[in-house]
């Protein structure tokens, strides 16, 4: 069998110019960046959709701009008051889109951005912020703590990235330490228990206190209105024999016409000598 050797170079030479037209086109998506470069000196960016480039002469280098995370794991650290600890953080961040061009420029790839210029930048604020807390107010403002950190960071590379959180994960003092911490705070919750039966035992001593006060004033009120009662009593049947003894002084005759009043009629079975009847008077 003869080969065409016309053949083949023409076929060869369609499925060089096919991938050349082909390889010209190139597409950006959404979460990305294109640095378009020109014989490797950077001439431009792409946004997201359908490119062309020269075919040969031009290169696309693809960044992402979506969130991407670094995360730090045992990074040794000294508090205010020289306690060691180990800290574990991550840090969320994103490439601006207006700094691809200079990332790539500047750096070469994202990564390496990360590895020479985030990453010392997180080893070196945390362990500033972390220097200025003691140990015992780090764990309380863990929150705070973790603010400051993302301040510092913010500060440094700000610029080139846009630093969404950071997260404080763990922080992991000497063992040593922590058991003095966890003593330290039995002997609190102790010493609370104490505040609280001392409370108890105030409030209980009070509770009494007004009771008997209470019941003190109430035995009083009931004495002083049981004195009032006998005083305006007496001084009611004081009245009264009063009032008997004036009217008994102006009417001598009242006497008899009461007992003639009450008398029921009959004379008495027995009669004591010397006496006379009731109500009749013999002269």
């Amino acid at each position: 069998m003869k080969i065409n050797i016309r053949f083949i170079f023409f076929v060869a030479l369609f499925l060089f110019a096919l991938s050349v037209i082909l390889g010209s086109f190139y597409t950006v998506d959404q979460g990305e960046r294109v640095v378009l470069l020109r014989n490797g000196a950077v001439i431009g960016t792409a946004e997201p959709g359908l490119h062309w480039k020269w075919p040969v002469i031009d290169r696309s280098v693809h960044i992402s701009i979506q969130s991407q995370k670094a995360a730090y794991a045992r990074m040794p650290a000294y508090s205010k008051d020289q306690q060691p600890a180990d800290l574990q953080l991550s840090v969320n961040f994103r490439v601006k889109p207006d700094e691809v061009a200079d990332i790539y420029g500047t750096y070469g790839s994202v990564s390496n951005l990360i590895s020479r210029v985030l990453d010392p930048a997180v080893q070196k604020a945390t362990k500033e912020v972390f220097g200025q807390y003691n140990a015992v107010s780090v764990i309380q403002e863990r929150q705070k703590f973790g603010a400051d950190v993302y301040q510092n960071i913010l500060s440094t590379v700000g610029k080139k990235l846009n630093i969404e959180t950071v997260q404080v994960e763990n922080i992991d003092f000497s063992d040593a330490y922590e058991q003095s911490i966890e003593q330290r705070m039995l002997a609190e919750v102790e010493v609370q228990k104490v505040r609280q039966n001392l409370e108890k035992e105030k409030v209980a001593a009070d509770i009494k206190r007004t009771q008997a006060q209470a019941d003190a004033d109430a035995k009083l009120a009931q004495a002083t209105a049981d004195a009032k009662a006998i005083a305006l009593k007496g001084d009611a049947e004081a009245r009264a024999i009063q009032a008997k003894g004036a009217a008994l002084r102006d009417n001598p005759a009242l006497v008899q016409l009461i007992q003639a009043e009450r008398w029921n009629g009959k004379l008495p079975s027995t009669m004591v000598p010397g006496e006379s009847v009731p109500f009749v008077t013999i002269k």
